[in-house]
């Protein structure tokens, strides 16, 4: 891919469906200063042409993709765990992005980026093929009635899209509270040819109690206070975890 020059026209509506609604999350105090005050430091802005990662971040290291990242508390804890890794965070509620500005200032973090753009054209447009290490999708919005299923994030095209962003070898990490999600994802990222799931064979059953194929919780990836609190009223949470493969032999 090329970049675009100042002479290229602007590019086209895109066609894809939103997996995420029009619904504005309120500021705190903190968070708006935090987002008035420290953006410009932390982000990056969308642009349709590949993104620069090594001087983006000032260095060459792997790079690991947290999309959807909320308020940034799990994504803040793990790039504070894994300091030899870069981490670029993509969400498009300032709320989230305030919050997340926030733990950075306050834990000093340098390995942390920021673009608030809608997550696949990020990918789509700004992504080199092959250059992630990992990309992490932790609790997408549901969409829990099934017209909206749509909508979900997890699907065929957009698997296809980070499969080829993906180096070999790469990891996408999947996770969620809703069950038949958690389905959806494990179907959907085991049809994808250069995936390969790392808890092994996949066998879809009617339940996901009865099936194979999800992964033990990842150390790097931390329990939210949400999710202790799930976990205490016995909802359940699924990984799911797939390996980016060196070839299709």
């Amino acid at each position: 891919m090329t970049e675009a020059s100042p002479q290229d026209p602007p590019p086209a509506e895109h066609p894809h469906i939103r997996s995420f609604s029009g619904r504005r999350g309120h500021f705190t105090s903190g968070q708006r200063q935090a987002y008035e005050q420290l953006l410009p430091r932390w982000s990056i802005d969308y642009r349709p042409q590949p993104l620069d990662l090594a001087a983006a971040f000032g260095r060459q290291a792997p790079v690991v993709l947290e999309i959807g990242f909320g308020m940034g508390e799990t994504t803040a804890r793990i790039a504070a765990a894994r300091p030899e890794c870069n981490f670029l965070g993509v969400e498009v509620y300032p709320a989230g992005v305030g919050s997340l500005l926030m733990k950075i200032d306050a834990a000093g973090l340098q390995n942390l980026r920021l673009i608030q753009h809608d997550a696949i054209e990020v990918v789509r447009d700004m992504i080199a093929p092959d250059s992630l290490a990992a990309v992490h999708v932790f609790f997408p919005d549901p969409w829990p009635k099934a017209r909206h299923h749509k909508r979900r994030i997890i699907r065929p095209s957009f698997v296809e899209l980070l499969a080829s962003r993906l180096a070999p070898g790469g990891i996408l990490h999947c996770a969620t509270d809703w069950e038949h999600y958690a389905l959806q994802m494990l179907a959907v990222l085991a049809q994808q040819p250069w995936l390969e799931n790392t808890a092994g064979a996949v066998q879809l059953a009617d339940t996901a109690a009865d099936t194979t194929g999800f992964a033990p919780r990842p150390d790097y990836r931390p329990l939210t206070k949400f999710e202790q609190r799930g976990i205490r009223l016995g909802h359940g949470v699924w990984d799911i975890v797939f390996r980016k493969r060196s070839s299709l032999g």
